[in-house]
């Protein structure tokens, strides 16, 4: 076999999923641990590592924001997170410390979007968004084959978009109420509706609602001129009704403007994703593997 092998953690923010994957097809463990205190979940973590022998490198998708710039002296941890307990955490620096292995370190987004774009519901394509809508709205940009990085990772699922004429829930985001995500995760449906999104009916004006938004995260991807693709997880997707509802709202909304390609069938350029909830815990593996082939360069 010609992949190394690769130590993957998907820090999650009520669970994490362990791997010592090849890739998809020869995964040889599998381990699932809660998200509790950072002491307890790092040890936790490093308990797992301990027990695993021969992995090449690792990579972690974690919740974030994280401080992904290699030039600062906080890269590798969780920035200021609503995560009782784990705003300024560090995880990369301790972690390559103990295991001086390369370690690959992104948001669980971005590992999301490099797995479907590896084995998924983008196979074959270098550019593209993965967005994942669920107890919060987060997306990640990949462009040719990597994550698209600046300043730091994309934090879209925070833009504000324009409201429907008549909509006057305030928001659920403690930070900027009526975000997409104070729209559209599910916390904000459960919110504007009075009950969980699981028990609203296909037809529940919740679900406009909250597609509008997503739309609107849509355009603004699809503006940037980047994603050839954008996925579409979590669990509040899990509603078959919204994905056609984010579609129609996204034709309406970028009214003809561009002519591309891509456009031409929305049933292709807005799609669920493949992995379901895989795709963190492989898009770990996949940011350990380029961490390592980034070393072989150096």
């Amino acid at each position: 076999m010609n992949d190394p092998l690769i130590a993957g953690v998907e820090l999650g923010g009520t669970k994490i999923v362990c791997l010592l994957a090849y890739g998809p097809e020869a995964i040889l463990d599998e381990v699932r641990l809660p998200t509790t205190t950072p002491a307890e979940t790092l040890g936790a973590i490093e308990a797992v590592l301990d027990r695993w022998r021969g992995f090449a490198a690792i990579g972690v998708a974690s919740f974030g924001p994280l401080d992904i710039d290699r030039a600062s002296p906080g890269w590798g941890s969780i920035t200021v997170t609503t995560k009782p307990g784990w705003s300024q955490t560090d995880i990369a620096r301790r972690l390559i410390a103990r295991y001086t292995v390369p370690l690959g370190f992104h948001t669980d987004v971005v590992g999301a979007a490099l797995a479907e774009a590896e084995w998924g519901a983008a196979r074959g394509l270098a550019d593209l968004a993965y967005v994942t809508v669920g107890t919060g709205v987060g997306a990640g940009l990949v462009a040719g084959g990597r994550p698209l990085d600046g300043l730091s990772h994309a934090e879209l699922g925070h833009l504000r978009p324009p409201r429907l004429a008549g909509d006057d829930f305030p928001g659920a985001c403690r930070f900027h109420g009526a975000c997409v995500e104070g729209l559209a995760s599910g916390p904000a449906i459960a919110a504007r509706a009075g009950r969980p999104a699981t028990e609203l009916a296909p037809d529940d004006p919740s679900w406009a609602m909250a597609a509008d938004a997503l739309a609107q995260l849509a355009q603004a991807l699809t503006l940037t001129g980047v994603p050839r693709r954008i996925v579409w997880g979590g669990g509040v997707m899990d509603q078959p009704a919204l994905l056609p509802l984010v579609r129609k709202r996204l034709a309406e909304s970028l009214s003809g403007y561009l002519s591309l390609g891509a456009l031409d069938d929305l049933h292709r350029y807005l799609v669920p994703a493949a992995l379901g909830g895989r795709a963190g815990p492989l898009g770990a593996v996949l940011l350990g593997r380029q961490a390592l082939e980034a070393a072989a360069r150096a």
